[in-house]
């Protein structure tokens, strides 16, 4: 049983987390740059120092043990507390330090990514020394990581407020009703009438969208998607209707292969939020950030009004 931590077991740690997330000894060994046996014999080393058993590994497959997957989670915090530490101490003088993890709802419109850059451009002139981990997930899945400390900042829509998190409006996105080239609809697209539409068969969000406030039967949403690049595929197939952002939309539409079925009608508006936790628990890497983002959406609104 370890006695003390030691540069070594750091190393072996490592080890044992790069196969855990590998899913095997042989897969690891590209991401380890050694040979199998090395690897093998560095876990074993491990085992040996912990006094249990960490994986099965063999003909039957990789798997952890209870324990090895308990460890895993450990490790995972350990080394992650070890390299923020390392980080910080090695940029002791600076005045910003540390990680900044931004989540992302992915095909955001292009203006507002520009708008995300510039805010990151800014926030690299300051006197900081700041590592930045960006991820695109489903809303849900941002609010979970922002409630367990994953990401601090999340870009997107939001159809229910955790009281726990603030929200703060960022832009408006416009989702339009498309139908594919192959649909049936495809041809009388522009002015559809809403109740013909809500006859055909429709893909929705798997999460809460206004969409699923516009008339058409459940029994008539035969498909579900958790992104837009999946939702688009599936009106693309020429089976199904359903909502995409215009902007997203546009380059299918101008290629022919995407019909709006009724601007007007068919269509609604939604508020992008920035959503972190409450003001009185942001990190001064956060309120630095979100000050670079407001001052970045200030200049568009400038430019837009000239």
């Amino acid at each position: 049983m370890l006695g003390s931590l030691t540069d070594l077991d750091l190393r072996l740690l490592r080890v044992f987390v790069a196969v855990a997330d590998a899913g095997g000894v042989s897969i690891a060994q590209t991401t380890l740059n050694v040979s199998q046996p090395t690897i093998s014999a560095q876990l074993s080393t491990l085992e040996t120092r912990l006094g249990y058993r960490l994986c099965e590994r063999g003909r039957s497959g990789f798997r952890l043990t209870e324990k090895g997957e308990r460890l895993y989670e450990l490790a995972i915090t350990l080394l992650a507390a070890a390299e923020d530490f390392t980080l910080k101490a090695r940029h002791l003088d600076r005045k910003l330090v540390g990680t900044l993890s931004i989540g992302l709802i992915g095909h955001t419109p292009t203006s507002q990514n520009a708008r995300i850059s510039e805010a990151i451009a800014s926030f690299r002139q300051r006197d900081e020394a700041v590592r930045f981990s960006i991820s695109v997930k489903s809303p849900g899945e941002l609010e979970e990581q922002l409630l367990n400390g994953e990401t601090q900042i999340a870009v997107g829509y939001f159809w229910h407020r955790v009281p726990t998190l603030e929200y703060t409006p960022l832009f408006i996105e416009r989702q339009i009703a498309y139908c594919g080239r192959g649909h049936p609809l495809f041809e009388r697209a522009g002015q559809l009438d809403p109740l013909a539409a809500a006859e055909f068969e429709w893909v929705w969000r798997t999460y809460p969208t206004p969409e699923a406030q516009h008339s058409t039967r459940q029994s008539k949403v035969t498909a579900q998607a958790d992104n837009m690049e999946a939702v688009s595929l599936l009106i693309l197939s020429g089976h199904h209707l359903g909502y995409l952002p215009q902007q997203f939309a546009a380059p299918h539409v101008r290629r022919g292969l995407l019909a709006a079925l009724n601007p007007k009608q068919l269509s609604y508006e939604v508020t992008f939020h920035v959503v972190t936790q409450k003001r009185n628990r942001h990190s001064p890497i956060v309120r630095a950030f979100l000050e670079d983002l407001k001052n970045a959406h200030l200049h568009e609104a400038e430019d837009d009004a000239h």
